[in-house]
């Protein structure tokens, strides 16, 4: 059953024990002004600290957010799936968008998309909370995003949360993981 689409801080105060997002696409919002800003500038430096530049404020209700659900115990993660070798929009979530995400509190793990062939994966990424209820992610197929989806459907429940974890399993984790 698809239910009313709930806000993200919904989803999270929500949530009480698990919180895992499924990334699997290349490009995302290419037109994101943070990430056109970092393309431009990874140019003339390519291993330009994040530190340097990169506007926190404008992600700092995401990292409250996750911070508050971690603080009651549920525990973030995030994995992705890649090719290899990554595209500009990888590269710039891998130095830009994952050195803020963990220090916030999300677990984050990479997976070459050659070692996912034999997985069987939905069509969308998603979030999955506490194994109850999934949130569909929508993009076009430039990247933007559109309108998303709420299911508390078993099967869809049940199909996210198990390809996740086959994810997680075999997934490298951040400080391990070198981009190519």
């Amino acid at each position: 059953m698809t239910a009313a689409m709930p806000s993200w801080g919904e989803l999270f105060r929500n949530a009480t024990r698990s919180a895992v997002h499924l990334e699997m696409r290349d490009i995302y919002v290419p037109d994101d002004p943070v990430y056109l800003d970092w393309r431009a500038q990874a140019k003339d430096n390519p291993g330009l600290p994040f530190h340097d530049w990169y506007p926190e404020e404008r992600f700092q209700r995401w990292h409250d957010l996750v911070k508050e659900t971690m603080a009651r115990g549920v525990w973030v993660r995030r994995a992705r799936i890649v090719s290899e070798p990554v595209t500009d929009y990888i590269r710039f979530e891998y130095h830009v968008a994952t050195e803020m995400n963990v220090p916030a509190g999300e677990e984050v793990r990479w997976l070459p998309r050659r070692r996912a062939s034999d997985l069987a994966l939905p069509g969308n990424d998603f979030w999955v909370f506490d194994d109850r209820l999934v949130r569909l992610n929508h993009f076009s197929g430039e990247g933007d995003v559109l309108e998303g989806e709420v299911s508390d459907d078993p099967a869809v429940v049940k199909l996210c949360a198990s390809a996740f974890e086959t994810v997680w399993e075999r997934a490298i984790d951040h400080a391990a993981y070198r981009i190519r």
